[in-house]
C-alpha cells in the first residue's frame, strides 16, 4: 500500500490528460485506500496468530485489491508514456497517431477500471466498518505465557559459556564511578534475540545477590523483566513489589510521579542491585531511570535490550557476542543427551546456528529421539514446519518480537528477503536499490546509497 498511494497521486498531474471526473475518483479512492492503510498499520502491529479470523480475511482482500489496483496502474502509465519518435518522418507521424489512440484508449481503460475499484473499495469498507478494523487489537484468548519466562529459571550449573561473560561484567560493576556523579552506575547488555541477554542477567544477578553478597555489599537487590509495550506504571510498581511488599500494597494507587518518588525516598542512601529485563523503548527508559537519580554511588543498574537507541541512551553497553565453536558443541550435545550425530551433519549445523544458544537449543530439541541417520533430513528441514515442537514454537514466538517491533515499510524490506535462495550472499547497495525500485523506500534527488543505508540503518 506505502508504494501504491505515491502512484495514484502521479495519475493527478496534468501530463496523464485526464477527465475531471476521473481525477475526483482518484482522489477519492486515495483517500479511502490511505484510511485502509491507517488501519493494516494497526493489523500489522499484532501478531498474526492473536489477530481475530475476520480481521485477517479483510487483510487479506486489501492486499489482494492493492496489487490489482497497481498492475491497473503500471500497465496505464507504460501505455501513456510510451516513447515519442523524434523526427517528423511519415512512418513517426503514423506511429505517433497510434501511440495517441492507444493513449486514448488507456485513459478511457483507467477511467473504468477506477470505477470497478471503487466500487470493490466501497465493499471492503463495509466489511472494515462491520468487523470494526480500526478497534483491532491483540485476541485475549489468544495471548500465551511468555516464552522467555523459563530462562529465568535455569541453574547456573546447566548453564553453558556463562562463565566469562559473567566474570567480565563483574569486572565492570566493580569499577566505581566519576566522584562527582549521584547516580549508580549503568551497564547494559545488548544484542539480538535469542542470544541468552536475559539469562545471563539473570545468572549474574543470582550471583550478586545471594545472601553473603546481599550483607556485604547491596542493601536490597531486584530483577525486573519489562518487555515490549509496557506501561510505565507498571515497570515501576513491579520495581517497587522486588524491592518492598509493604511499600508495593500502598502504591498500586500511585500514579507515575507518585512511584518515582517513593521509589527516590526508598533508595535515597542504600547501595542496590537492580537488573531491568528486556527494555524495548527509550521513552521507557527515560521515565524509569528517574526513580534512580541521586542514588548512591555504589549502586548498580543493569538493563538488557535488543535496540541499541536504548542503550545508548542508558550507557554503559556491554555488548553480548555468540557462543563459541566448543561452547556450542557442548551445549549442543548436552541437549542431544549425549547423541552424536554424523559429525559432517553436525558441523552443518551449527554453522547454521551462528553460536545463538536459542536457535542450537531448538535444533537440538528436534533430534532428540531421532535415528543419526535422520539428522540430515531435520537439518534440511530448517525453518519449515514443526509447529508441533514446543521449543520452536517459543523461538519462534521470541524472534517475532523484533519483527512486530519493526516499522511496516521495514517489514516489508525485510520480507523481501524471500526471493533470494536459502545462504545466499546478498549484495548490500543491489538489495538497497531494489528496495528502492519497489517503492519500499522514500528516494529523493540527489540521494545515494550512502544516505540510503544511513536511513534504513536509523530505522533499525
Amino acid at each position: 500500500m506505502s508504494s501504491l498511494l505515491p502512484k495514484l497521486g502521479e495519475l493527478l498531474v496534468e501530463e496523464y490528460k485526464l477527465k475531471k471526473s476521473v481525477k475526483k475518483g482518484i482522489e477519492e479512492l486515495k483517500a479511502e485506500l490511505e484510511s485502509m492503510q491507517a488501519a493494516l498499520i494497526k493489523v500489522s502491529s499484532v501478531p498474526l496468530d492473536q489477530l481475530d479470523p475476520q480481521v485477517k480475511i479483510w487483510a487479506n482482500e486489501v492486499r489482494e485489491l492493492s496489487y490489482a489496483i497497481e498492475d491497473s496502474l503500471d500497465s496505464f502509465v507504460t501505455r501513456v508514456e510510451g516513447n515519442e519518435p523524434t523526427k517528423p518522418k511519415i512512418k513517426h507521424l503514423l506511429k505517433k497517431a497510434r501511440n495517441e489512440f492507444s493513449k486514448f484508449k488507456a485513459r478511457h481503460e483507467i477511467a473504468n477500471d477506477i470505477k470497478d475499484i471503487q466500487s470493490q473499495v466501497r465493499k471492503i469498507k463495509e466489511r472494515r466498518d462491520s468487523y470494526k478494523i480500526d478497534d483491532v487489537d491483540a485476541n485475549p484468548a489468544a495471548t500465551t505465557v511468555d516464552p522467555r519466562l523459563p530462562a529465568l529459571y535455569k541453574k547456573l550449573s546447566d548453564l553453558v559459556g556463562i562463565d566469562k561473560p559473567i566474570n567480565e561484567l563483574i569486572k565492570i560493576l566493580s569499577e566505581g564511578v566519576p566522584m562527582p556523579d549521584k547516580n549508580p552506575k549503568i551497564v547494559s547488555i545488548v544484542g539480538f534475540g535469542g542470544l541468552g541477554k536475559t539469562t545471563l542477567a539473570k545468572a549474574l544477578y543470582d550471583k550478586l545477590s545471594t545472601k553473603y553478597q546481599r550483607v556485604t555489599t547491596y542493601q536490597c537487590h531486584g530483577f525486573v523483566p519489562v518487555g515490549q509495550n509496557p506501561k510505565a506504571k507498571k515497570v515501576l510498581l513491579d520495581i517497587v513489589c522486588e524491592l518492598d511488599k509493604e511499600l508495593y500494597k500502598a502504591a498500586t494507587t500511585m500514579d507515575e510521579r507518585q512511584l518515582i518518588n517513593e521509589l527516590q525516598t526508598f533508595l535515597a542512601g542504600k547501595r542496590y542491585f537492580i537488573v531491568i529485563d528486556d527494555i524495548w523503548d527509550t521513552q521507557i527508559w527515560e521515565t524509569i531511570k528517574c526513580a534512580f537519580m541521586d542514588s548512591h554511588p555504589e549502586s548498580r543498574l543493569i538493563i538488557t535490550t535488543r535496540i541499541v537507541d536504548v542503550a545508548t541512551k542508558a550507557g554503559g553497553i556491554y555488548h553480548m557476542q555468540p557462543l563459541s565453536d566448543d561452547y556450542s558443541k557442548i551445549l549442543f550435545y548436552t541437549r542431544t543427551s549425549g547423541s552424536e550425530g554424523p559429525a559432517e551433519v553436525t558441523t552443518k549445523i551449527l554453522k547454521k546456528c551462528g553460536g545463538v544458544p536459542l536457535a542450537i537449543t531448538t535444533i537440538a530439541s528436534l533430534l532428540v529421539g531421532k535415528h543419526t541417520e535422520d539428522w540430515s533430513k531435520v537439518y534440511d528441514a530448517i525453518g519449515f514446519g514443526h509447529a508441533d515442537n514446543g521449543d520452536v514454537h517459543n523461538t519462534r514466538k521470541i524472534l517475532s518480537f523484533s519483527y512486530y517491533d519493526l516499522s511496516s515499510n521495514l517489514k516489508t524490506c525485510l520480507l523481501y528477503l524471500s526471493v533470494f535462495p536459502e545462504d545466499y550472499l546478498i549484495n548490500k547497495i543491489s538489495l538497497i536499490w531494489r528496495w528502492v525500485a519497489e517503492g519500499f523506500i522514500p528516494y529523493g534527488e540527489g540521494m545515494n546509497h550512502l544516505n540510503l543505508e544511513r536511513s534504513i540503518s536509523t530505522s533499525l
